[in-house]
């Protein structure tokens, strides 16, 4: 039976994302999408869908299988709590990420903390990346890593700033929150030891690449990290290993990650992994979509491939 979909958030550019991969879906159709800005206007590719002001009183008086909130940080509280407890939620923003209670939405590493869940956080852009680069080499790793990071401007959101203002990122890379990052602690949690991270922006609206440094304790050989990563990863569909180092737009409209580059130091003693992704799509609503296919028993990868 299809099941039924609400977004709220849905005029943003993951909800913008997540209404274009569910169109096509399989098992599951949109019913309701919220936007304030947009109410009473047609959403595009949905004929007689028209756009709604989906505040908590709406969402509570139209209950659906599935809710995605496609909020900014902070905002989804008063969605949470008028949302059955048989409805899943999967919620793009960073408000659930260290809630014991909600699963971690990083399928290729919590596959199985996801499967039925009802109360699922979607991770991070960056911190995805970041996790699936490092945790083919936790068990070898002998202290921090560190991982340097790059994103178009579009991970910044639609609310006007520095970060995502084309005048001001034009021929210009910007670093910004360069310790304590939220990503950086989320990868920190999940990986279960600390991460150093440190974020740039660069002019490409979209597209994201980190380059992950792991100390290791026992020397190694770029054979031997790849052999790891490929081992880590043989069976999942939406990850690509590849000998060649990727680059920022690797990852741009691409549907799952890239990882490749791999290296050592002359010591042997630093494995280096780079990562690519686009920032909306495995960064945000692929995966959200892929969290939402697990938690209802479809296929994994229904809608998405």
């Amino acid at each position: 039976m299809t099941k039924t979909v609400g977004i709220v958030g849905a005029r943003g550019y993951t909800g913008s994302e997540l209404l274009r991969i569910l169109r096509d879906h399989p098992g599951a159709e949109v019913v309701w999408a919220g936007s304030r800005e947009k109410a009473g206007q047609p959403v595009d590719g949905y004929p007689g869908l028209v756009f709604t002001d989906t505040n908590p009183e709406f969402v509570a008086a139209n209950p659906v299988d599935v809710v995605f909130l496609a909020l900014p940080d902070g905002a989804s509280a008063g969605y949470v709590e008028v949302i059955p407890e048989e409805t899943v939620i999967v919620d793009i923003s960073a408000d659930h990420r260290w809630d014991d209670d909600w699963a971690y939405g990083l399928p290729e590493l919590f596959r199985d903390r996801i499967r039925g869940s009802r109360r699922i956080a979607n991770p991070g852009c960056y911190a995805t990346v970041m996790q699936l680069a490092v945790a083919p080499l936790l068990d070898d790793a002998d202290g921090t890593p560190v991982v340097f990071g790059v994103s178009g401007y579009s991970g910044a959101g639609t609310t006007p700033s520095p970060r995502n203002d084309p005048a001001r990122l034009a021929d210009n890379l910007m670093p910004y929150k360069l310790a304590g990052h939220n990503h950086e602690r989320e990868a920190t949690r999940h990986l279960g030891r600390p991460v150093r991270f440190m974020p740039h922006v660069h002019p490409a609206f979209r597209g994201l690449i980190v380059t992950a440094d792991v100390p290791v304790g026992t020397a190694m050989t770029a054979d031997d990290v790849r052999e790891k990563v490929e081992k880590a990863y043989r069976d999942e569909p939406l990850i690509e290993v590849t000998d060649r180092v990727p680059e920022l737009a690797d990852g741009a409209n691409l549907t799952g990650v890239v990882l490749g580059g791999f290296t050592v130091s002359e010591d042997g003693r630093h494995a280096v992994v780079v990562g690519a992704e686009d920032n909306l799509l495995k960064g945000a609503a692929v995966q959200a979509v892929q969290n939402m296919n697990l938690a209802l028993g479809l296929d994994e990868l229904a809608g998405i491939l």
